[in-house]
């Protein structure tokens, strides 16, 4: 078995729940610790910030 680098992602539950709908598309979830820690794949952090700002940003209310 090969080794893969990962990093430890904290968050809240809702956000959790993003980021497992995230992973059904492209697979970066190495192991799903429990409600508020998740390993992602290290090479795939930057991206999965990236998208889950957007998430996050469609889900803000905006007074414009």
């Amino acid at each position: 078995m090969k080794a893969i680098r990962g990093v430890l992602l904290t968050c809240d539950s809702a956000v959790k729940q993003i980021l497992l709908t995230l992973n059904e598309r492209d697979n970066f979830i190495i192991e799903d610790l429990d409600d508020y820690h998740v390993v992602i794949k290290a090479d795939e952090e930057y991206r999965v910030r990236r998208e889950l700002e957007v998430e996050l940003e469609k889900n803000t209310y905006s007074l414009e």
